[in-house]
């Protein structure tokens, strides 16, 4: 009820409405907050199962820009993400694309078009750089040399004081984990 109130003093839809307008969301979703998805043409968009979506992600089905040029037309496109997708923090999904099952696409990118299934993308414009099976690799190893953190090294754990120190000081020539 709180999320709704707040969608609403912000002048934005919840998932549910969206719903209701036509979005098609799949199951074991999560979105994070201030995700913006185009409440003008959601009957375009199309998100599968097992879908992650950080904060501050757009996801449009029109582009008005064209709207001067063409004598008041905008351009829309259907947008679908599939199945088992991760979009970071800061992308934009632009009309017309579809994300690929199983795919990754990095924080601040702008996907202007498909992106095949299985890899990890990022840029702007988007582009593939490698597969899913290759960066789990490189992930696998990262994991390996770096410092790990439990639960209590989070906001949620109540960390201390004294653990900011230590996970600031373990983290200064790199990145880690935490559960």
């Amino acid at each position: 009820m709180f999320r709704t109130l707040l969608a609403r003093l912000r002048g934005e839809l919840t998932i549910k409405q969206l719903v209701k307008r036509g979005l098609v969301i799949g199951k074991n979703h999560t979105i994070q907050k201030r995700v913006i998805i185009d409440d003008s043409h959601p009957w375009l968009i199309e998100i599968g199962d097992n879908v992650r979506i950080a904060s501050y992600v757009h996801i449009l089905a029109h582009d008005g820009s064209t709207k001067n040029h063409l004598n008041g037309y905008t351009k829309i496109g259907r947008v679908k993400i599939g199945n088992n997708c991760f979009i970071a923090s800061g992308v934009v999904v632009l009309p017309g694309v579809t994300i690929g099952d199983n795919s990754i696409i990095g924080a601040g990118s702008v996907v202007t078009h498909d992106i095949p299934e299985n890899v990890l993308a990022f840029g702007a414009p988007a582009k593939p750089v490698c597969t899913i099976d290759e960066y789990n690799r490189k992930l696998d190893k990262l994991f390996d040399e770096s410092p790990k953190f439990d639960e209590s090294y989070t906001l949620r754990g109540k960390i201390s004081k004294k653990k900011k120190q230590e996970q600031k000081d373990a983290l200064k020539d790199g990145v880690g984990f935490v559960e």
